[in-house]
């Protein structure tokens, strides 16, 4: 027995009828003209099918008499706003439904679930204890040509439970025959929500090219996390053809931070040298598992041809691409939590080529990389046989385990030791050299002017433990006579220095030949990611500048989104220090600036590159490995003055 409510003068009922899927048919409406438009027009050819004149809201039908409610789009014209009047009617709508439907019967109601609308059924009905479960069925993709999906809410009812029974959410995808279980109505109109976008996303797409670059997360159908992370780039540049509409691109995994990748500069640039009008590029996440390119290709076919272009000739081959043909390498070392830095991951990657890098990321904020080290490849010792050809190989997926201290990955830090040439004094390298650096993170700076300073004293300020845990053990970082980890906030251990400074005037003890900060912010909400704000405040700047040698060099790591923000820095800073340079790291947001406390200390570019040069002639030693990429006076070729 099937009750429609608001029937309108829909086919629905006349088509369940006529395929025999049900003929006990009752149909409603508030509108005389409809009921008898509709009698006449199913008359004697379904006599078993009645349309009565009928409010939803007031029914004469006795309790429990019906097995089915069906609603096509009533309960969307009802809740057309949420004024009070408006959901006063839809309680007493849902009141005679439950009240006329039996134990074990189901309420379906056919809906566009506007927020609104899907918020006030799932609360209502799941506090009644009823089963709600709601059913994608109809996309931009299907022959209604709908822009926006199209949704079924299956309520069973279920005698309530006195106290607090769990309420049973589900929701069922398109895609999936299997329902998946959602914790909460909120997240259940989230998930609505999502399913919608996306059709929007398709349908846009589809008709128009692009001017931003679009990006979205597909989740994994049973942990629903983050799978794939896809950005839609168009590149109007390039001349369409019937070969070249529309790529896929697999980033490697591991790479997914590299400039190319992971900007969008570096993304347009990519897309438009791959000579497509439409790249999809694809990063594949940590905590899922690949079954290597061809199972990828697989598993994004169909869903990857949703965000097709405009003009794509029917059954066009899509390829996909990569680089070097595979999905690369990720071996996650160690996972775990910090009070201070949250979830962290240590994980090696392999680059071009042979070349394999352990990396520091926080999961806060994944895109990131905090800290990384290259490993060195073992190199057979003098004498030592070659492997016979019929013994196994080792796996070219098994990176290298030992860190390399002689080079630094991260251009921001080969930045930061160039400003040492800023020094002033008859020696390229200063003897003593005294440097604190503030951030240790896998410790490749402070590691960096140790082993190459030879008379560097290094002092290294960390605030997290156990960033002197990871530092240890995954990037080979030690302490010494000339190397020692304070764990303590850099703010308070700056503020002590200077008041020891301020207490022993005139006799004040050494003071430091550099200061370096290289410390990140833990509050994402800010536009500048490091230093913390708290760091660049005038009076925390003062103290730094007492600690300071009249002929040191503060230097400091700015990474900072707000241009307002940004401005209001390099004035307070230019407020404390007479003279400021900046160096700009050419595609990342790191601007490195070189502060000195005394203007005496300026020099022109000629000196600079006279003292870069000197410095490095002295750091390149017999024996030193070396990089071509530490070119001194190149990096400082870029610096102006503020």
């Amino acid at each position: 027995q099937v009750l429609v409510v608001g029937c309108g003068n829909s086919e629905l009922s006349e088509q369940m009828y006529d395929v025999g899927m049900c003929e006990d048919i009752v149909n409603i409406d508030i509108s005389d003209a409809v009921i008898r438009q509709m009698q006449e027009r199913s008359g004697s050819k379904r006599p078993k099918m009645s349309y009565l004149l009928m409010d939803v809201l007031q029914m004469d039908f006795p309790d429990v008499h019906f097995q089915v409610v069906l609603d096509k789009g009533t309960l969307d014209a009802i809740l057309a706003d949420e004024e009070e009047a408006t959901l006063a009617k839809v309680d007493k709508m849902f009141a005679e439904i439950s009240r006329v439907l039996q134990i074990g019967g189901r309420y379906l109601c056919v809906s566009l679930a506007q927020a609104h609308v899907l918020k006030k059924a799932v609360e209502y009905f799941s506090q009644e204890g009823w089963v709600v479960r709601v059913h994608q069925v109809a996309s931009s993709k299907d022959e209604q040509q709908f822009v926006l999906p199209i949704f079924v809410y299956v309520m069973t009812k279920f005698r309530k439970i006195p106290g607090s029974a769990p309420q049973i959410l589900e929701i069922c995808p398109e895609e999936q025959d299997k329902p998946m279980r959602v914790e909460s109505a909120e997240r259940l109109v989230a998930a609505v929500k999502d399913r919608q976008h996306y059709a929007l996303l398709c349908s846009q797409l589809s008709k128009t090219p692009c001017a931003e670059q679009v990006s979205l997360d597909l989740c994994d159908k049973e942990s629903g996390r983050p799978r794939y992370t896809l950005h839609v780039v168009d590149s109007p540049s390039v001349k369409p053809s019937r070969d070249n509409h529309f790529a896929i691109f697999i980033i490697p995994q591991g790479r997914e931070t590299e400039w190319l990748f992971g900007t969008e500069e570096g993304r347009r640039q990519l897309a438009a040298s791959a000579g497509f009008g439409r790249l999809v590029t694809v990063a594949l996440h940590r905590e899922q598992h690949y079954e290597g390119m061809a199972g990828i290709q697989a598993e994004l076919s169909g869903k990857v041809m949703e965000l097709a272009p405009p003009g794509l000739p029917a059954r066009q081959q899509v390829p996909f691409l990569s680089v070097g043909g595979d999905i690369g390498v990720r071996t996650v070392r160690h996972r775990d939590t910090s009070p201070l830095s949250g979830e962290y991951v240590v994980e090696d990657v392999k680059g071009d080529g042979t070349c394999y890098f352990r990396r520091l990321i926080f999961l806060r904020n994944r895109n990131v990389v905090q800290s990384e080290a290259r490993l060195l490849v073992p190199t057979p010792l003098p004498g030592q046989k070659k492997r016979r050809k019929d013994k196994k190989k080792p796996s070219p997926a098994e990176p290298p385990a030992a860190i390399d201290k002689s080079y630094l990955c991260c251009e921001h830090h080969r930045a930061m030791v160039a400003g040492l040439c800023l020094l002033r004094g008859p020696d390229p390298l200063p003897a003593p050299l005294t440097v604190l650096v503030v951030g240790l993170g896998g410790g490749s700076l402070p590691l960096f002017v140790h082993d190459y300073f030879s008379q560097a004293c290094m002092t290294v300020v960390e605030i997290d433990p156990s960033m002197l845990e990871v530092a240890t053990r995954w990037f080979s970082f030690s302490q010494g006579d000339r190397m020692r980890v304070h764990i303590s906030d850099g703010l308070d251990y700056v503020a002590k220095l200077a008041a020891e400074v301020f207490a022993l005037l005139p006799a004040a003890p050494a003071q430091y030949d550099a200061v370096m900060f290289d410390v990140d912010s833990k509050d994402l909400t800010v536009g500048m990611s490091c230093p913390p704000p708290a760091f660049v405040e005038k009076p925390f700047l003062q103290k730094v500048k007492t600690i300071l040698k009249p002929e040191g060099v503060f230097v400091l790591n700015l990474v900072c989104r707000d241009a307002q923000l940004k401005e209001s820095v390099l004035a307070t800073l230019r407020e404390v220090f007479p003279l400021l340079y900046a160096r700009s790291i050419e595609g990342e947001v790191n601007e490195i600036l070189f502060c000195q406390p005394s203007p005496e200390g300026w020099l022109d570019p000629t000196e600079l590159g006279t003292r870069a040069r000197a410095l490095e002639g002295a750091l390149r030693q017999p024996g030193r490995p070396w990089d071509s990429s530490y070119a001194l006076a190149d990096m400082l070729q870029a610096v102006k003055i503020l």
